[in-house]
């Protein structure tokens, strides 16, 4: 296709919608298109030089009426002049509120020389953001006036049909991994995580409480008993404490280790021989994806979306959320049968490199954009 001028509104921390927006962006610019980020702050995946990548901070004014500073407002006045700037073909907003509000707002500010607007939805922009009764209505006039909607699952796809009664098209286009970044490599750091012949389990999240980080804890502790391994956790948020307490509680401190937030998980993940993710809720699971990408089995609940990442009984296992002892049980069994986890591992990374590769997503994107930018309606 011809090479396009893209804007991108996104969030610029860690989590799902902010990484996947600034990889896709970084992906688009190294195929030619000329990409421009919108946020309040640099995405911190948008890290050195990208060619034909540009960044616009979204300043918001200070002011004593201003409990809380509209950056709404400020992100649609930013988009106009960012699109008149620089004749934007497209913009694509990440997550749904408030993005998919400003560009409706930017567009009706711009009128017919406004560029077209492509949604993508992420999870809880509609699972708990936007069907909160203080979003609901704003969420859905988000969403019908897009003129594209993507969501990263099947499983959210429906879900925000559902949630609210929507009948407007929604594409699924699932997360990807950037098969370069992402690999089956050894990993030296292991030896100095690990005692002897220990196994090494490992999670990464932001550890808040639908994330369950307490109740991993709680089934090493178990494991633990068992089977000498160590549990390694990447991350930081709010339940950390309750891990940190936990584990001192069941006598495990020492063989769980705390990492906080990395920049550079794709370095850490090859050290484990399992990655657990017991959340609540997943609308895709993209942790899960990176370490499956890396050749590690993965053990999560049936939660979500995440039933369309891991291959039950292929590239991990899946457990029912209320089965307290299935974690406990799923771990064991596989960490005593380094034949099946090793097999599982191969096939995760196959499956990856099938389904789920930037090489095979992208392209997928640039065909929705044509189809929006050729249809006379969203």
């Amino acid at each position: 296709m011809n090479h396009l001028r893209i804007g991108i509104a996104c969030y610029p921390t860690y989590g799902g919608s902010g990484v996947v927006a600034t990889d896709l962006g970084i992906a688009l610019a190294n195929q030619g298109h000329e990409v421009h980020f919108l946020s309040y702050e640099n995405p911190i995946r948008l890290t050195g030089y990208h060619g034909n990548v540009y960044y616009h901070q979204v300043g918001v004014m200070e002011y004593p009426l201003f409990k809380y500073p509209p950056y709404a407002l400020a992100l649609a006045t930013q988009l106009v002049e960012v699109a008149e700037q620089h004749d934007l073909d497209l913009v694509h907003v990440h997550y749904a509120i408030p993005h998919s509000v400003s560009a409706a707002l930017a567009r009706d500010m711009m009128g017919e020389a406004a560029p077209r607007t492509v949604l993508t939805l992420h999870g809880t922009d509609i699972t708990i953001v936007g069907n909160d009764p203080a979003y609901r209505r704003v969420t859905c006039y988000g969403i019908d006036h897009a003129d594209g909607v993507t969501a990263v699952s099947t499983y959210l796809k429906d879900a925000t049909t559902q949630t609210f009664g929507t009948t407007r098209s929604i594409e699924v286009i699932p997360n990807f991994i950037d098969l370069e970044r992402f690999q089956v490599t050894p990993c030296p750091e292991a030896q100095s995580l690990r005692h002897g012949e220990e196994r090494i389990l490992m999670h990464v999240s932001n550890f808040r409480p639908v994330k369950r980080v307490p109740v991993l804890v709680e089934a090493f502790a178990q494991v633990a008993a068992e089977l000498p391994s160590r549990l390694v956790l990447v991350g930081d948020g709010p339940d950390r404490p309750a891990a940190q307490a936990l584990a001192a509680e069941r006598g495990v401190a020492d063989r769980v280790h705390f990492l906080g937030s990395q920049d550079a998980v794709e370095k850490i993940l090859p050290c484990a021989d399992l990655f657990v993710l017991p959340s609540e809720y997943e609308s895709f699971g993209l942790a899960a994806l990176e370490a499956m990408a890396c050749g590690v089995p993965v053990v999560a609940t049936r939660a979500g979306g995440l039933p369309e990442v891991v291959a039950d009984g292929e590239t991990g296992e899946l457990c029912d959320i209320h089965e307290a002892d299935c974690l406990v049980k799923v771990i064991l069994r596989l960490l005593e049968s380094p034949d099946q986890l090793a097999k599982m591992g191969r096939e995760a990374r196959r499956r990856v490199e099938r389904e789920f590769s930037l090489d095979s997503i992208l392209p997928r994107y640039e065909a929705f954009y044509r189809r929006v930018l050729e249809s006379d309606s969203g």
